[in-house]
């Protein structure tokens, strides 16, 4: 199958590899991040001895953008949004924003074959990079006690 050459300005188009192969990696990707998911869901990070502690948390008191981000994990796992939303809101978040992208891909391979459909530019790392200082700042302030995991 190929594209039409009067929509690519004339110019003879590659044909499209077979489907199997345009989706083997975003559902590489989704098989790696299930068997992670599913590893967290039977190991309880509430549970301590099994996880490592927050070398920040362990060593000054103060939580990092990730803390909490484990156990909102699983209890996404098992069904219980409150409970994520709790341990860690922005991690919450980015698993969110990861499933959409993550869709968007798997559509995208399956149309054209075509990449991950966003390019990060450095405004977006910066705004991204701000949000998680003002995430980590705020749930280290009294006022943000609601954000501690």
């Amino acid at each position: 199958m190929t594209t039409d050459p009067a929509r690519d300005g004339g110019r003879a188009a590659a044909p499209l590899e077979s489907l199997p192969r345009r989706l083997a990696a975003p559902l590489g990707v989704a098989a790696g991040l299930g068997a992670a998911v599913a590893w967290v869901a039977v190991r309880d990070p509430n549970r301590p001895g099994f996880y490592p502690v927050c070398p920040l948390l362990r060593r000054t008191g103060l939580y990092c953008p990730g803390c909490g981000g484990l156990r909102g994990l699983h209890a996404l796992a098992h069904g219980d949004l409150a409970t994520a939303l709790g341990a860690n809101a922005l991690a919450v978040a980015g698993y969110a924003a990861f499933a959409v992208l993550w869709t968007l891909w798997l559509v995208r391979a399956a149309r054209t074959g075509g990449g991950m459909p966003v390019a990060f530019r450095p405004e977006h790392v910066r705004a991204l990079a701000a949000i998680v200082v003002l995430f980590t700042v705020v749930r280290n302030l009294p006022c943000g006690s609601a954000l501690v995991p």
